[in-house]
């Protein structure tokens, strides 16, 4: 037993039951160098966790001596990919006393969950019991996606019009305390959409770079092609000279082992030939205004109630990051967009000429995950 570990976990009861809450104890700890679970820094769900799940170290029966096995299961989200988990029915649960290893005397636990229960703390509804809740609508336009400049935490909602860095305020890590209207995010985002991304000069040159680069590869394309080719008639040549040899009465093993060598060189050859792809056709000079005239039925599709919804999700889809940099007082605003998703939306399916196909673009700019790809700047709107 590690006894400076388990002096922290009596130590978070005893605050917990002397009337302090989670998030009180979670930016003490953090303010003090205590290192929390697996040594990352304390949070308020660290702390008060999940009752059901037996998540969080208000929750832990290990600390009272009980193992608790199959109290989950894990399976993966068909949607999503990623593994998440369920929990299981409480009769499939299996228990083991334990008693070497608790650290928590019985009373102060029950104590503890005398507290709970009067607080009635309900954590966030289980994602086994009502699967829509993990594909549920954002509430907000760009919720999920505004990070802090300083720390890289998330800016939630702090009342009902303010969005504020949940690091500063939950854990007290972070020193940024600087909050933004929600309402004037929004319109400075959606105002970055139009005005500088795929601004007209800056697409030209983009357009550019990008078409040299695509003919660079054509051109080490087509020299891989042809050389496969040439190699490929060589090995046949070859194989015919040695069939030759064989009717001749030449050393049998030598010649099956060149054979041999060759047909497998010849099968290699053969299955890049067979899977080498066309160079990806280029930008269409036009997409800059097409996609400006996109975003603007988009935006007017964002006042109706019939088509916000989708409106909404299009947007999201342009932006991959909003960080909220302090400068002087106020927050800059860092607008990231998905470039690939961007050029994809400003092609469109209808139209032939122009790249629609996102592959194209994962393949040639691998870092294009910001719009700081070739010919662009990220964008810094200040407030």
């Amino acid at each position: 037993m590690n006894q400076a570990e388990a002096d922290v976990v009596r130590r978070v009861f005893a605050d917990y039951l002397a009337g302090q809450s989670s998030r009180t104890i979670a930016m003490t700890l953090n303010r003090e160098g205590v290192s929390g679970p697996q040594g990352s820094e304390w949070g308020p769900s660290t702390i008060h966790g999940n009752p059901k799940r037996g998540i969080g170290i208000l929750n832990n029966e290990l600390y009272v001596g009980k193992l608790v096995w199959n109290r989950l299961r894990y399976i993966k989200d068909p949607d999503t990919g990623k593994r998440v988990s369920r929990l299981n029915p409480e009769s499939e649960w299996v228990l083991q006393d334990v008693p070497e290893l608790r650290i928590v005397e019985q009373e102060v636990w029950e104590a503890t969950k005398e507290r709970q229960r009067g607080l009635a703390y309900v954590p966030p509804s289980e994602t086994g019991e009502n699967t829509l809740n993990a594909r549920r609508r954002p509430k907000h336009l760009f919720a999920g996606l505004v990070r802090c400049g300083c720390c890289g935490g998330g800016y939630t909602m702090i009342s009902k019009d303010l969005l504020g860095c949940a690091t500063a305020r939950n854990k007290g890590t972070c020193d940024n305390r600087l909050n933004i209207r929600r309402d004037a995010l929004e319109k400075s985002i959606l105002t970055g959409l139009n005005t500088h991304l795929m601004a007209p000069d800056l697409f030209k040159e983009f357009c550019q770079e990008f078409t040299r680069e695509v003919n660079r590869r054509r051109i080490e394309r087509s020299t891989d092609l042809e050389s496969w080719r040439s190699e490929s008639q060589r090995i046949e040549h070859e194989l015919q000279k040695l069939l030759t040899a064989i009717k001749t009465g030449g050393p049998i093993e030598a010649i099956v082992s060149d054979m041999k060598r060759l047909e497998g060189r010849k099968a290699e050859l053969t299955e890049l030939l067979a899977n080498a792809q066309e160079p990806p056709p280029l930008l269409h000079p036009n997409m800059a205004e097409v996609y400006h005239q996109k975003i603007a039925a988009l935006y007017r599709d964002l006042q109706s109630e019939e088509t916000k919804a989708q409106a909404a999700e299009t947007f999201r889809s342009l932006v991959s990051r909003v960080d909220l940099v302090p400068e002087g007082g106020t927050l800059a605003i860092l607008l990231r967009g998905d470039l690939a998703a961007i050029l994809r939306f400003a092609a469109g399916k209808k139209n032939p000429d122009v790249l629609s196909e996102v592959g194209v673009l994962d393949d040639l700019l691998s870092q294009a995950s910001v719009v700081a790809g070739i010919g662009f700047e990220p964008m810094t709107f200040r407030l």
